[in-house]
């Protein structure tokens, strides 16, 4: 879908419309966390999830946990719902044998960095992760699933959009109020505050009284495309933060074309965009989640501009990863000691 321009906006008579949908959304939420028995796995459980729908960076950050987790010796996994994808699991996702359309965008694009299990059933997949060895789980995603205990609940928010209007869906692009949602994580992932924001908190983080790991969200390899005229499209959470991205390299867009969020292109609007760069003499560049959306054949003269998690204080984070996957390393008992964030060095 995609999101509609309201959402970003003071909340206005759609979103005092739709308001007492998301109240019933949210009480709903509400009774199902209540009436949940959350599994409890065998080894430790980390979630990353976030507040709103759409992109918050959430994909970045698990990849970037990951790589450290690999760094300390941990053999972690990733296990997520596999959106948009028609296997529903658990699967462990191959992407020499699967494509996006049997796995979703994301499961296959974390694949290709580390061992990814695609389930609808979280639990089943933790189960099958663990089976096959790993000794941590990465939940990708997963925040509001009460089916789960999670050892460690990380929530990502993007400080160019917050939280939009702060209005539960469908009036507004919150998944829960922000106040009940932050109360139930461990800790915040602040993405790109200094660059967009200035530094400033959203309204309501700092308050909730989380330890706050700072990043930012940085191109890889972006000086290529510096002076480049570039015919750029993209089917994320918000394709105009990629837009940015890509002119803040120093590349010149001659046209930009928005999609909804894990769009797939049809093989006529794939060859208008080659036409168009060609005809521009621009260079055509996607996403990593949307390159990975398109079929092998259909790639080439495709360029991907990458991103890659920044952490402010990467020894904190390295911290904060070891006092609950540590146990994993050793061999302990997971349950034994506390988390004890407010002493990893979050800001």
């Amino acid at each position: 879908m995609r999101a509609p321009d309201f959402w970003e906006e003071p909340p206005g008579f759609a979103a005092a419309l739709l308001a007492p949908i998301g109240l019933a959304w949210d009480a709903v939420s509400r009774v199902r966390r209540a009436l949940a028995r959350p599994y409890r796995a065998a080894v430790p459980v980390v979630c990353v999830g976030n507040l709103v729908v759409g992109g918050s960076g959430k994909t970045p950050v698990v990849l970037s946990l990951a790589a450290l987790a690999a760094a300390h010796g941990i053999a972690v996994n990733v296990v997520t719902r596999g959106y948009g994808g028609r296997l529903s699991g658990p699967v462990r996702v191959d992407p020499g044998r699967h494509d996006a359309a049997a796995v979703g965008d994301e499961a296959l694009l974390i694949a290709t960095r580390a061992p990814c299990w695609v389930a609808r059933d979280r639990a089943a997949g933790i189960r099958a992760a663990v089976t096959q060895g790993a000794a941590a789980i990465l939940l990708d995603d997963g925040f509001q699933n009460p089916r789960i205990a999670p050892d460690l609940a990380l929530v990502v928010i993007d400080a160019g959009y917050g939280f939009g209007n702060r209005r539960v869906m469908p009036a507004g692009p919150l998944r829960e109020p922000v106040r009940s949602g932050l109360a139930r994580a461990d800790a915040v992932v602040l993405i790109d505050a200094e660059r967009i924001g200035g530094g400033e908190v959203p309204d309501g983080v700092r308050e909730a009284g989380r330890p706050i790991f700072r990043a930012s969200l940085d191109p890889v390899q972006g000086g290529r495309f510096s002076g480049e005229r570039i015919v750029a499209f993209a089917g994320i959470g918000r394709p105009a933060k990629f837009f940015a991205t890509l002119r803040a390299t120093g590349a010149e867009l001659v046209a930009a074309h928005p999609f909804p969020d894990h769009y797939r292109l049809a093989e006529g609007e794939l060859d208008r965009l080659r036409r168009e760069a060609e005809r521009a003499g621009a260079r055509l560049v996607t996403t990593a989640k949307d390159w990975a959306r398109l079929q092998a054949g259909r790639r080439a003269g495709i360029e991907v501009l990458e991103v890659e998690i920044s952490w402010r204080d990467p020894a904190a984070v390295a911290r904060l990863l070891s006092s609950v996957l540590g146990q994993a390393a050793d061999g302990s008992d997971r349950r034994a000691g506390s988390k004890g964030l407010a002493s990893h060095g979050a800001q």
